[in-house]
């Protein structure tokens, strides 16, 4: 149980870096008046992304299956697509088009996949299992 909790606020944290640099090289931008625009707004969407991500994917995966099939895998970009623009939707202060939630969902899952690639290298030169 504690090395699931460590595992979701790695992601946490990995989703909000995320979506910063998504937002700064995609996004129509965020609103530097609100109070929760900034570091805690990042924070806040990084959170609701993870919350987003991890109730509501095997949920809209499982629906999308015939797409996904059909597409050869290619429906699951349009599915974390809809997956960022929900949760940037709910976030404070941070706004995304749907085109640009796409890109930013390939952008999260580059950024997921690198740190887990490096952690598991990591851990198999440490010997950890």
């Amino acid at each position: 149980m504690k090395n699931q909790f460590l595992v979701f606020l790695v992601r946490w944290a990995l989703n909000s870096f995320g979506l910063w640099i998504a937002i700064r090289l995609l996004g129509t931008g965020y609103e530097d008046k609100e109070v929760t625009a900034g570091f805690w707004g990042f924070i806040l969407a990084g959170l609701i992304f993870s919350l987003v991500n991890s109730i509501f994917k095997p949920l809209a995966v499982v629906l999308s299956l015939p797409l996904i099939l059909l597409t050869l895998g290619l429906f699951v970009i349009v599915v974390n697509g809809i997956l960022v623009y929900l949760a940037i939707a709910i976030a404070p202060g941070i706004s995304l088009s749907f085109v640009n939630s796409i890109l930013a969902g390939i952008i999260l899952s580059l950024v997921n996949y690198i740190v887990s690639a490096a952690v598991e290298i990591r851990r198999s030169k440490s010997g950890v299992s």
